[in-house]
């Protein structure tokens, strides 16, 4: 695992790039990991699915999937993918500093 700074704190990492413990992560790294990936504003829509993915992650113990985060977190699949385009359950997890959900490659 390597170290990153992220927002003015050190965080580890996995090879893919996601965080690997889920209590580093803050609300002020969010911009800055979205940005990293492609995605210049988060929103309040944005801003919705990551607040369920991190609320799912602790009351679940693993990341939420994309069929998950439609049916409970209440954002129909459609606009996950305007939202966060081309793999966003991927994308999803990396802003909110969560690992890689199961399943996805």
């Amino acid at each position: 695992m390597a170290t990153v700074t992220i927002a003015g704190r050190e965080v580890q990492i996995n090879e893919e790039g996601f965080m690997t413990d889920p209590g580093e992560w803050g609300e002020d790294m969010a911009d800055i990991l979205a940005k990293q990936i492609g995605i210049d504003t988060l929103t309040e829509e944005h801003w919705k699915v990551l607040n369920f993915l991190r609320e799912d992650f602790a009351a679940e113990g693993q990341t939420p999937t994309l069929r998950r985060v439609s049916s409970i977190g209440g954002v129909n699949t459609k606009d996950l993918y305007t939202l966060f385009p081309k793999k966003p359950a991927r994308k999803m997890a990396y802003i909110a500093g969560l690992p890689k959900p199961k399943g996805c490659i």
